[in-house]
């Protein structure tokens, strides 16, 4: 069955982890082995083959470089200049991999069409289709960068990612929005850009949705009813997303998936993520819908984690269409089924394309 995954790092970690993502899995692991300059070394799960593999014909793949002022300990660029050159790095990879035939930018509607068509006439040597999304907006040095971006392909956008931001505040901090935030939502409004709202911490989170009146999703997010943790949305603000229209990706990190995970410390071994965790965030979204028409998928794959923090079954990116088989035997039809695994996506960016 074809997939669309809405999130995935793949420009980072061409050029921050220097994998060839045309590599096996197996591969990149083998060429990683003694590397322990980062923690997941060894253990990614991501490449184009498994993509393949897995049915992966489409995905949101990001660009991220995150600005921090002084006094900020999160790694980062120590101006917005600098983040900006960084995504156009990352921008350059993608042409790159277009121009090797690995992947197919996908803008608008007639794009995407084209891209299920030849997809499923033939999923061995099409190339991937992807989204361009911007996760995290430090690198907007002005607002004139956003429609420069939007130019070059951007069609969606997180105004933060972690601590806080220049337009809002991310994953682990608290405030709002503010001026430079609203300024953004209307530039993203004017152009048709849509709002991801999967990062923003509770109050950004409520100033954004009051003030942007524009196509919102959320690309990778769980529920704070697993686990109670702001990163994830509460009931309220999955209903809220609901009537809003959106589509909320399942994310596969597992300090998302299982309670009293402990970054850094927690072993996979030892709290046991697995993909009917997944499932569970899946089947309840979709019982606050009262439909399948708003969950997907937004796997988070190799977003600076591997296997070590990934659910125990999942070897490779391929292992996503596992999830089927434990939602069919939940009582999910095959037409909820590809709702889940592309539909949703594909109807929500038809409509925002319209």
């Amino acid at each position: 069955m074809l997939l669309f995954d809405a999130h995935l790092d793949l420009s980072m970690n061409a050029l921050e982890w220097n994998r060839d993502l045309r590599w096996s899995v197996e591969a990149i692991r083998t060429s990683e082995e003694g590397m322990t300059d980062k923690k997941d070394r060894a253990n990614n799960t991501v490449s184009f083959p498994a993509m393949r593999q897995g049915g992966i014909g489409l995905c949101v793949a990001t660009q991220i470089a995150r600005y921090v002022k002084p006094g900020n300990t999160l790694p980062g660029w120590h101006s917005p200049e600098q983040a900006w050159a960084q995504t156009q790095g990352q921008l350059n990879w993608y042409r790159a991999m277009e121009g090797a035939g690995e992947l197919n930018p996908i803008t608008d509607s007639e794009g995407l069409d084209a891209q299920i068509s030849a997809w499923q006439e033939d999923p061995e040597t099409t190339p991937i289709g992807y989204v361009l999304s911007l996760e995290g907006a430090d690198s907007m040095v002005t607002l004139g960068h956003v429609e420069r971006s939007y130019e070059q392909g951007l069609r969606a956008m997180g105004p933060a990612h972690y601590g806080p931001g220049t337009y809002a505040h991310g994953t682990d901090s608290e405030g709002g929005i503010g001026r430079k935030g609203r300024e953004l939502l209307k530039e993203l409004e004017r152009l048709n850009i849509i709002l991801d709202a999967t990062h923003l911490c509770d109050e950004s989170y409520r100033e954004a949705m009051d003030h942007f009146s524009g196509h919102v999703w959320a690309s990778h997010s769980n529920c704070r009813a697993f686990v109670p943790d702001k990163r994830q949305f509460t009931d309220e603000q999955i209903l809220e997303l609901i009537e809003r229209g959106a589509v909320i990706g399942a994310v596969l990190d597992a300090w998302m998936l299982v309670p009293d995970w402990i970054k850094r410390i927690s072993t996979v071994e030892e709290l046991k993520p697995k993909l009917e965790h997944v499932v569970k965030n899946i089947d309840r979204v979709c019982q606050l819908a009262g439909n399948s028409l708003h969950s997907a998928i937004g796997t988070d794959l190799d977003g600076g984690f591997g296997t070590e923090q990934s659910p125990q079954d999942l070897d490779t990116i391929a292992d996503v269409q596992k999830v089927f088989p434990m939602l069919e035997a939940r009582g999910y039809t095959q037409e909820d089924l590809e709702n889940i695994a592309w539909k949703n996506w594909v109807r929500f960016l038809k409509n925002v394309w319209s």
